[in-house]
C-alpha cells in the first residue's frame, strides 16, 4: 500500500488497523496506569494553553497572527501527549473504532471516557493551581492574568448549542491530529502533522473541553486577586460545568462520530496487521 501512496509512512488503511489495536490496549489499561496517564495529559494539555496565552495576551499583534500563532504553540499540549505518552480524553474518542468493530465492550469504552476525562479534569486544574502560585499570570504588567479572565468569562457564558458544535469542530480537528500521528515513524513525522489541526482548531475559537479544565479554573483562581474586572462575575464553577457539559458531548461527537465512526465505515472490510 506504501508503494501506491509513494512516501515512508503508513497507509489510511494502516492508520485504521493501528488506532484500532491502539484503542483496545488503552480501553484494557490497569486503573492507576489509566489515571495517572490521566493526569499527565490534562497537565500536557494546561501547558499548552499557558503557552498559548502568552501569544494572545499581546495587543499589539494582529489579530489573525495572534489566533495563528496562539494556535501553533498550543500545539505542545497534544505533542506532549503523542511522544511522551499520556491518556487524553478527546484523542480517546478514537477508542469507539474498536467497539465498532466488537473488539471492546461498549463498557469498557466508558469506563474509559469516564476515568480518563475526570483524571484530564484533576491535571489541567492541579496544573493551572501550580501555575498560579507561580505568579505567572503577573508577567506583561499583569496582561496575561487579565487575559485569563477575558478567556474564562468568556467560555462561562457561551450558549448551549455553540459550546457543543464548537466542541464538535474542535474534537475533529483534534482526532485527525493525532489519527494522522500513527502515520508517522518518527518524531519528527507526528509533530508535523499535530501543528496544523491544532493551530486551526485554536485560531477558530473551537471548544476543547480539557483545555477549559485549565482556562476556567485559571479565572477562578485570578478573579478574586483582580476585583472589578468586567464579566469576573460570570468566572464559577457552575459556570465552568455550564460550559463543560455541552463541549464534552461535542467533544464525544465530533471525535467518535465524525472521525472514528466515519473512518471504521470506511475500512471495516481492513486487514488486520
Amino acid at each position: 500500500m506504501n508503494e501506491i501512496f509513494g512516501f515512508d509512512a503508513f497507509s489510511p488503511k494502516e492508520i485504521a488497523s493501528r488506532v484500532e489495536n491502539t484503542g483496545i490496549a488503552k480501553a484494557r489499561l490497569p486503573l492507576l496506569k489509566m489515571i495517572l496517564l490521566g493526569i499527565l495529559a490534562g497537565a500536557f494539555i494546561g501547558l499548552g494553553a499557558m503557552f498559548s496565552v502568552i501569544v494572545s495576551s499581546d495587543p499589539t499583534i494582529p489579530f489573525g497572527i495572534s489566533r495563528v500563532f496562539s494556535g501553533l504553540v498550543f500545539s505542545l499540549g497534544l505533542i506532549l501527549v503523542v511522544v511522551a505518552g499520556a491518556e487524553l480524553f478527546t484523542g480517546n474518542n478514537l477508542i469507539v473504532m474498536a467497539w465498532a468493530d466488537n473488539k471492546l465492550s461498549g463498557a469498557e469504552v466508558l469506563r474509559n471516557w469516564l476515568i480518563v476525562c475526570v483524571s484530564n479534569f484533576i491535571g489541567a486544574g492541579g496544573i493551572a493551581f501550580l501555575i498560579y502560585l507561580s505568579k505567572h499570570p503577573d508577567l506583561n504588567q499583569q496582561g496575561i492574568a487579565m487575559q485569563y479572565l477575558k478567556i474564562a468569562s468568556a467560555k462561562c457564558s457561551i450558549p448551549f448549542m455553540n459550546a457543543f458544535f464548537s466542541g464538535v469542530m474542535c474534537n475533529v480537528l483534534v482526532c485527525l491530529a493525532v489519527w494522522m500521528s500513527q502515520a508517522g515513524r518518527s518524531v519528527i513525522d507526528k509533530v508535523i502533522v499535530i501543528v496544523f489541526p491544532i493551530t486551526a482548531f485554536v485560531a477558530a475559537g473551537f471548544e476543547h473541553s480539557i483545555a477549559n479544565m485549565y482556562f476556567i479554573p485559571m479565572g477562578i483562581f485570578l478573579k478574586n486577586d483582580y476585583p472589578g474586572i468586567a464579566g469576573a462575575e460570570l468566572i464559577s464553577v457552575f459556570g465552568m460545568f455550564k460550559n463543560l457539559l455541552p463541549v464534552i458531548l461535542g467533544n464525544l461527537c465530533g471525535g467518535s462520530v465524525l472521525v472514528a465512526l466515519l473512518y471504521f465505515l470506511i475500512y471495516r472490510d481492513m486487514e488486520k496487521n
